[in-house]
């Protein structure tokens, strides 16, 4: 345990590569100053949660605010954009790790979003490594050699804007307390990279820029916003300097989509629909309702009314205010060993890309450096300019019903089968400190995870029917559970199944499926397994 005399911050964690750099005093002091001036007001915010749960899980309805009605109906714009961020037509994103970075940055994207949330499982040593890796990438130094190739990676000439998501506000930074409390990670994350980097990116004009991740209130984007306030007072930048784009990934946020732009207005890049965490939103604050229960995964597509709504009112939303609509993400890889499955999913994302086009957004998301061409073709083809904020939408009205209808499809025993196999493979990664899997052609992250671990909730609560008529009770979960793991066994071998965390990360999923209350967040309870025993990367 380490402490500085100025900050009285405990350094809990052990010693890591990159740490000398990162953890430096004058950060840890600064770090400690956002979460005394801050850290009471996390908890006040997240206590409101669980009273708009409880009032959720009671009977009540979400609706749109009518105490800031006067908000979403004046005429205001967020402020003007810096001219790094004016194009971003394809952003890719992934976790910190020093080849992730470099690569992404190389790709092509117009965008790179440094996930140290649901992509990076929070391991001392990917936090900290990933720091010190975003450090050097702000100055163009970051250097990587795979040791098992011998490959080296380097900046190329032309790269990404760099934009850095820290984590939410409902995760804890357990390696790092103030006077014995944990530290919010979201401050963690955020004041770290800032203290850093944010005056060496305002004097190249790239940043710092951030996304903002799982806010459920205009009241969340208040708090940020004077976070940025303080911290730009703190290092003598102007305020406005900071540019932050709010993921749109909960339900309640897709109630407060302008009153969170106008809390933001003088730091807002825009809105980004996250909507792999938005689906698992809908489930978990509609959680309580029988009438809301989802069919298989699969089947809730951007055709689903609930999804395209949000989408177009989110457009239309950002339009108004004179600023960036961001699409969602492309969750496909390419499938090198079944040219006809590559060429299947590959039609995915151009559908999927060309619906975002179409509908207004100014940019989209892929999880793959291979899939950045495709996305830049569809959109240099229909959007000639840096953006189309132009487009106002106006044709859009979205109500609250709109954006609570259930979506329909089919509940199945092989969707049910998928969700356990995704849902226990991740987390045996997630607990070797992957955060980022791909899994059956797609790039998994903690929040496809979410969904599926929340529906088999959701179906086991309410006794949900499958396809076979029969309900799906906690014991035939069960069932199909020991089933799944002898399979994965076979498929994985005994030496990688036996070797793993694979007995761990079925006790969390079965824990979570069958549990008489709901976990609000898989990694919760999940990081609590992390620092109990892992504190480095799976090699």
């Amino acid at each position: 345990m380490s402490s500085t005399a100025q900050s009285n911050l405990d350094v809990l964690g052990p010693p890591t590569e990159g740490g000398e750099v990162v953890l430096t005093p004058m950060a840890l002091r600064f770090v400690a100053d956002l979460t005394r001036a801050f850290g009471a007001r996390v908890e006040e915010l997240l206590e409101r949660r669980r009273r708009v749960q409880a009032r959720l899980d009671a009977g009540g309805r979400f609706d749109f605010l009518p105490e800031t009605q006067a908000v979403r109906e004046g005429d205001w714009k967020v402020a003007p954009l810096p001219e790094a961020l004016l194009d971003r037509r394809v952003e890719i994103t992934g976790p910190v790790d020093r080849k992730m970075i470099i690569n992404a940055l190389n790709s092509g994207a117009s965008v790179f979003m440094a996930d140290l949330e649901d992509a990076n499982a929070p391991t001392w040593a990917n936090v900290v490594g990933g720091q010190a890796a975003l450090q050097e990438a702000v100055r163009g130094t970051i250097r990587f050699e795979d040791p098992g190739t011998g490959k080296r990676y380097a900046l190329g000439e032309k790269i990404a804007t760099l934009v850095v998501r820290p984590r939410g506000w409902h995760l804890e930074e357990r390696h790092v307390a103030l006077e014995g409390r944990p530290v919010p990670a979201a401050l963690f994350d955020f004041g770290l990279f800032f203290f850093h980097n944010a005056r060496e990116q305002a004097a190249r004009g790239a940043g710092p820029f951030f996304y903002l991740p799982k806010m459920e209130s205009h009241l969340e984007a208040r708090l940020w916003n004077e976070v940025f306030l303080f911290a730009q007072e703190a290092l003598g930048l102007p305020p406005g300097t900071v540019k932050a784009t709010v993921l749109i990934e909960t339900l309640p946020a897709a109630f407060e989509m302008d009153e969170i732009l106008h809390e933001l207005r003088e730091h807002s890049a825009g809105l980004n629909c996250g909507r792999w965490d938005y689906i698992f939103s809908f489930i978990k604050k509609l959680r309580s309702d029988p009438a809301c229960v989802l069919p298989d995964r699969a089947q809730v597509g951007m055709d689903q009314h609930f999804l395209r709504s949000y989408t177009q009112l989110l457009v239309r939303t950002c339009h108004r205010r004179e600023v960036h609509a961001m699409g969602g993400m492309a969750a496909q890889i390419p499938i090198k060993s079944d040219p006809e499955a590559n060429r299947v999913a590959l039609e995915k994302v151009r559908a999927d890309k060309l619906r975002e086009v179409k509908d207004g957004h100014d940019g989209t998301w892929v999880a793959h450096p291979g899939l950045v061409p495709i996305a830049r073709a569809i959109f240099d083809e229909h959007m000639p300019g840096p953006n189309q904020i132009h487009r106002k939408r106006e044709d859009v009205r979205v109500t609250a019903q709109d954006l609570l209808q259930v979506p329909s499809g089919t509940r199945t025993e092989a969707g049910l089968r998928h969700n356990i196999r995704v849902g226990v493979q991740y987390l045996e990664a997630w607990l070797g400190g992957l955060g980022c899997v791909p899994l059956y052609n797609l790039m998994e992250d903690a929040a496809t995870a979410e969904i599926s671990r929340s529906q088999v909730w959701q179906w086991i609560r309410h006794g949900a029917a499958l396809d076979d008529g029969r309900p799906l009770s906690a014991a035939r979960f069960r069932a199909a559970l020991d089933e799944e793991m002898v399979a994965l066994r076979e498929a994985l071998g005994a030496a990688r199944f036996d070797g793993g965390r694979f007995g761990e990360a079925r006790g969390l999923f079965e824990r979570l499926s069958v549990s008489e209350t709901f976990e609000e967040f898989l990694t919760v309870p999940a990081y609590e397994l992390l620092l109990t025993t892992t504190e480095g990367q799976r090699a």
